[in-house]
């Protein structure tokens, strides 16, 4: 027989962000206690808003099953000593069991007598065993938690009742000085509380008492009354999937519900209106059918219809205070040339290990230089840069992003745009900042790109100079974030840069011309290489290569992401094909053979030394491996396939280890080259090959 179950905690109004992952592990954490008690049960469904967390299984069994086995435990001579007591062995067997020594028999087992005892346990009662809900409760994590009264108890927000019932049995589960009951409650202004006859009563009873406890009907409730509202106006929505998330969880009945503002305020960017709107006020933006935005705004109500005038007028009035101060800011950060935005900077540090702001772009300005010419920038795009390196943290001073500090970056490129400056350098300054996350947009110019790249390698070098560097656990000015940044901006942009040379070459250019401290390049560049390969792993691994593709890759003597990702494809792309295994396996024979071999690293093949025609034929094969681009790495890889039949008569027909020295190091020269190419790729033993 089986019932279903209901759970749920109710509590004050929690923070939107925490809802939906609290119930979730919620339902987690029931299943696993479900499991390890040994109770089947069917679907386990989820019922949360800013009051509530609860869970519905489906299908609860009303007791566990019976236990009628046979356990085998020590053979005899260990269980009894040779006046046949019972052995501490015996007893430990018979404790373990919940039974007594005199219940043990012995039966022979290929020849040798063994203890045994017939375990008969008899299924305990679901109604018990849900008794410990309240350990899983306990158990919930939150970002940040709360204690209220004298009680050391912690949880995101105060609870104020629980629910427990089995079918229609009420589990008296107790937490605190609450204990679980029948009754739930309604929406806090509309609704009443309610007692619940059985666990399946609940989502319909608290629908009649103005709450939509099922987060996806709610949010597909909010979903469908903004669409009608759109269709009757003509509107275009965007539906923001994290706005969204949030609204659903701020409210347990949702009344959509349209607003306006004064047209004027249209002359501010949209970013900023929308800002206002979304960020402040939970509201979704307006567009008309060819996207321009509109002067209206689109909100939901925690509540029905009732008085909603009402509502829509509070809310365009706060909304109003709103712009009426960015509508401020603006008219007084235009009054300004950018150029007195600039000279501010010197007075705002960076860090205070660090330096200045101002002092942090002239460092990014001479990063760039050297990088433009490595990426082949044109003139112009050179001269873009240098125009956006000058400006590109100015809008940090200006009042508008002292307001909105998520709008730096996109005030500077309007600001520098009012005032004449190119639109490549004007979007630079806003992309600078990109990716703001780890898988966020990239820059879509290369002037942004570099100015991007700049920054970030600026703030990566000089925070590893002044000893903060990320720990495992901790990284406080998200130093991973930006290397991973710099990965993916240079994989998008397709350019080549090797953090082995790079490095030292930027801390040399920069040496003497910055009062900041800068990374020693026996050291610290080494250390930073690393940091970014771990971000280079990442990426692999967000992309879904194999690990020992990744493993390879990354062993290579490769620095340059854009190399280490083009082999990482090509040997993703062969794993499986009929050539790639003799192919590897002769690769690593010759590595494992330089490996122990003691010879002259650099020393040249002298082809009069050669005994064997499979000498020359392989010398000739190694001529053409040569000829292949370190770039190319999928030419490269065709070739050793091409040249695996040349090694392995190579290996059939010559005796590496000659005693003649001159023709042992002038054979082991030879698979040195190819080692040396192979090396592009990686270190092909890390491959798992089949």
């Amino acid at each position: 027989m089986t019932k279903d179950y209901l759970f749920e905690i109710g509590t004050e109004e929690m923070p939107a962000h925490v809802v939906t992952k609290s119930v979730q592990q919620l339902a987690q954490k029931t299943k696993q206690f479900l499991k390890k008690n040994g109770l089947s049960f069917g679907e386990i469904r989820t019922f949360s808003t800013p009051r509530r967390l609860a869970i519905l299984v489906k299908n609860l069994a009303e007791k566990q099953e019976d236990i009628d086995e046979i356990k085998k435990g020590p053979a005899q001579r260990i269980a009894q000593d040779e006046n046949g007591q019972w052995t501490k062995a015996a007893q430990g067997f018979a404790r373990g069991q919940k039974a007594n020594v005199d219940d043990i028999y012995f039966k022979e087992l290929k020849g040798v007598p063994y203890a045994y005892l017939h375990v008969q346990k008899p299924g305990k009662k679901t109604t018990e065993i849900l008794l410990e809900m309240s350990t899983l409760v306990k158990e919930l994590s939150f970002p940040t938690k709360m204690r209220w009264g004298t009680n050391d108890f912690e949880f995101v927000r105060p609870i104020h009742w629980l629910v427990s019932l089995f079918g229609s049995e009420v589990v008296p589960v107790k937490l605190l000085n609450l204990t679980a009951g029948r009754k739930t409650q309604g929406q806090r202004f509309l609704g009443d509380s309610v007692v619940l006859a059985e666990a399946d009563d609940y989502e319909e009873a608290l629908k009649q008492q103005f709450v939509i406890a099922d987060a996806q009907q709610r949010k597909a409730t909010i979903v469908s009354q903004i669409n009608q509202l759109a269709d009757k106006n003509h509107w275009k929505i965007k539906m923001d999937a994290s706005l969204l998330e949030e609204v659903n969880n701020l409210v347990e009945y949702p009344t959509v519900f349209a607003g306006t503002f004064d047209e004027n305020y249209l002359l501010i960017p949209d970013e900023v209106l929308i800002t206002s709107m979304k960020d402040n006020q939970r509201y979704f933006e307006v567009y008309d059918e060819n996207g321009k935005l509109l002067n209206h705004f689109i909100g939901v109500r925690n509540g029905n219809q009732n008085y909603l005038d009402n509502v829509i007028r509070g809310n365009e009035k706060v909304l109003a205070a709103r712009l009426d101060d960015a509508q401020f800011f603006y008219d007084e950060d235009k009054k300004y040339p950018l150029q007195h935005f600039v000279d501010r900077l010197a007075h705002v540090s960076f860090h205070d290990k660090i330096g200045s702001m101002a002092e942090k772009m002239v460092r990014v300005r001479m990063i760039g230089d050297q990088l433009a010419v490595q990426f082949g920038l044109t003139e112009d795009e050179r001269r873009d840069f240098d125009r956006a390196s000058e400006l590109y943290k100015f809008d940090l001073v200006t009042a508008m992003v002292g307001e909105f500090a998520e709008l730096q970056g996109v005030m500077g490129m309007h600001y520098a745009r009012l005032a004449g400056e190119n639109e490549a350098v004007c979007l630079a300054i806003k992309e600078h900042y990109m990716p703001t996350t780890s898988e966020g947009d990239l820059p879509t110019s290369k002037v942004g790109a570099l100015l991007s790249l700049a920054d970030k390698l600026d703030t990566i070098m000089t925070f590893f100079a002044a000893g903060m560097v990320p720990t495992s656990s901790n990284d406080p000015y998200a130093l991973r974030r930006y290397a991973y940044g710099i990965v993916r901006i240079l994989l998008d942009q397709n350019w080549s840069l090797s953090f082995k040379t790079a490095l030292p070459e930027l801390i040399t250019a920069l040496a003497g011309k910055t009062k900041a401290k800068l990374p020693k390049t026996t050291q610290d560049d080494q250390e930073i290489a690393l940091f970014v390969r771990d971000r280079i792993k990442q990426y692999l691994q967000t992309n879904h290569f194999e690990y020992d593709v990744i493993d390879a890759v990354l062993a290579s003597s490769q620095q340059d992401p854009k190399q280490i990702l083009a082999a990482a494809k090509i040997l993703q792309l062969h794993h499986d094909d009929e050539t790639f295994k003799p192919t590897v396996e002769s690769l690593i024979r010759i590595n494992n053979i330089l490996k122990k071999a003691k010879f002259k690293k650099e020393a040249k093949v002298d082809q009069t030394l050669f005994e064997n025609p499979s000498e020359r034929e392989l010398a000739q094969g190694v001529a053409l491996l040569a000829e292949v681009s370190p770039d190319d790495a999928a030419t490269l890889y065709q070739t050793l396939v091409k040249l695996q039949p040349l090694i392995d008569h190579y290996f059939t027909t010559n005796m590496i280890m000659a005693k003649d020295d001159r023709v042992r190091e002038n054979r082991l020269s030879q698979l040195a080259q190819i080692n040396h190419l192979t090396e592009q790729l990686g270190d092909l033993s890390q491959l798992v090959i089949k």
